[in-house]
């Protein structure tokens, strides 16, 4: 790791970036050495790529201990996760040590905002976003790529998330983790198994590429509904956090965020009144997070088609009980 120091400026969030090498060009120049001529055209394109890129990523922190009181407020019902992210960074943001996160799990029913809380850890810690999401995959090795003798083979996301992003530390987002299907010549989850582990993820190597890849400072995140169809050792490698759905009071706050947000984003948005009412917020204490922004989106454009500045009630859409919502909506 050098010495020199960068302060690239992302959302509200100044981190100080140092660089690290995720992984030695000897390496990738052996592997390319050996590869047969007119072979392996995928992958010697991907050496050469490492090759031109270089080794080197930012690693960043926080410069100092972030504000996150507006996260507090966006997401209320992850009180407890985000109390433990504010113990962490507060052990790092005035020494010398790396950001350190603890790999995370977000229980919860669907709908109650866990990726996008991921999303939003990201940008609050100025560090790249890899996200794979479980319940679409099509083969087991997306973590951890495909031996580069089967066809169609590639790398994995973690590979590709370190060695084609900017950042040696990037959050990584297993959506989904208790819908991975192992099939029976294949775990998909078990490069967790070292990933997860600091001084394993160290040297990861990815099957397609295999060049061993310094994964240790990846901050992993995964969520799931249900907690039962994920082995133990992945649970225990991981702090367990059982994320509620936001109350009717927290669901309101949601609401209005959003729409002070959607209006400020917009040029439209300054034809509508800076609030909504009450009556129409009360129709949101129902709603699960990701059903907010469309609710807004069509509640404003259906007060436009009549020409007026303030929404109401019948301008929302009919939407189902909360138990219902699938996916999140940003």
């Amino acid at each position: 790791m050098s010495s020199h120091e960068l302060v690239p400026v992302r959302d509200t969030t100044i981190p100080i970036a140092h660089m690290r090498s995720v992984y030695r060009v000897s390496d990738v120049e052996r592997r390319l050495d050996k590869l047969p001529q007119k072979e392996h055209e995928h992958l010697r394109a991907t050496y050469e790529r490492m090759l031109e890129r270089g080794p080197e990523r930012f690693q960043v922190k926080p410069s100092g201990l972030p504000v996150m009181a507006p996260l507090y407020d966006e997401l209320p019902n992850f009180t407890e996760v985000l109390d433990d992210v504010k113990r962490q960074l507060a052990l790092c943001e005035d020494s010398r040590d790396a950001l350190e996160i603890t790999p995370m799990l977000l229980l919860g029913p669907p709908g109650v905002g866990k990726t996008h809380f991921a999303r939003r850890l990201s940008q609050l810690l100025g560090t790249g976003l890899g996200f794979v999401a479980m319940s679409s995959l099509t083969a087991g090795w997306v973590l951890s790529g495909a031996s580069s003798q089967w066809k169609g083979a590639r790398a994995g996301k973690v590979f590709e998330t370190l060695v084609d992003g900017q950042y040696a530390n990037p959050v990584m987002v297993v959506d989904e983790i208790d819908k991975a299907t192992a099939e029976s010549a294949y775990d998909p989850l078990g490069s967790l198994y070292s990933l997860l582990e600091h001084d394993t993820a160290g040297a990861f190597t990815d099957e397609f590429a295999e060049v061993p890849i310094d994964a240790s400072q990846v901050i992993w995140v995964a969520t799931a509904n249900d907690e039962r169809a994920i082995p133990e050792p992945i649970l225990n490698r991981m702090n367990v956090y059982s994320v509620p759905a936001p109350d009717r009071e927290a669901a309101r706050k949601i609401a209005l965020r959003l729409y002070v947000a959607i209006r400020g984003e917009h040029d439209w948005g300054s034809r509508f009144d800076p609030e909504p009412t009450e009556a129409v917020l009360e129709r949101f204490a129902d709603m699960a997070p990701r059903e907010m922004r469309r609710a807004w989106m069509t509640a404003f454009g259906n007060a436009k088609l009549e020409r007026r500045v303030r929404i109401e009630v019948r301008d929302l859409p009919e939407t189902g009980p909360r138990k219902t919502a699938i996916g999140f909506v940003h």
